[in-house]
């Protein structure tokens, strides 16, 4: 096993913490699914939003995850760079992979955009 750190993202419809949960359980969900993660396997997950999302902390999300008890996690927000795409909530996970593992990063909804060559 070997450390390695996962990329993703996805969008939201909207600034409410309903959207915003939906999203990041998606990401969430994905980025298991993908890799073939159990609980612990994730040590930590950093979450950047974009400073039109302030309806709730996406790292509260993740905490109810099964399993997530001792993962640790972090909210900030994602640096403003005009013509960004809005609505935006980015992950860096760090994990456990198997040594001839490939992580697969997920990028959902419009955040598929910036990173064509991952959003498979």
């Amino acid at each position: 096993m070997s450390i390695q750190a996962i990329r993703g993202a996805t969008t939201c419809l909207n600034n409410s913490s309903e959207a915003i949960e939906e999203a990041v359980q998606e990401l969430i969900s994905e980025l298991i699914k993908r890799n073939m993660l159990e609980p612990k396997q994730v040590i930590s997950v950093i979450f950047s939003v974009t400073s039109d999302l302030d309806a709730c902390f996406p790292a509260a999300i993740a905490r109810k995850q099964d399993g997530w008890e001792k993962v640790a996690l972090l909210d900030c927000q994602q640096m403003f760079v005009k013509g960004d795409l809005a609505n935006c909530v980015r992950i860096l996970a760090h994990v456990e992979l198997a040594d001839n593992q490939v992580p697969k990063h997920p990028y959902l909804g419009e955040a598929s955009m910036l990173r064509p060559d991952r959003s498979h």
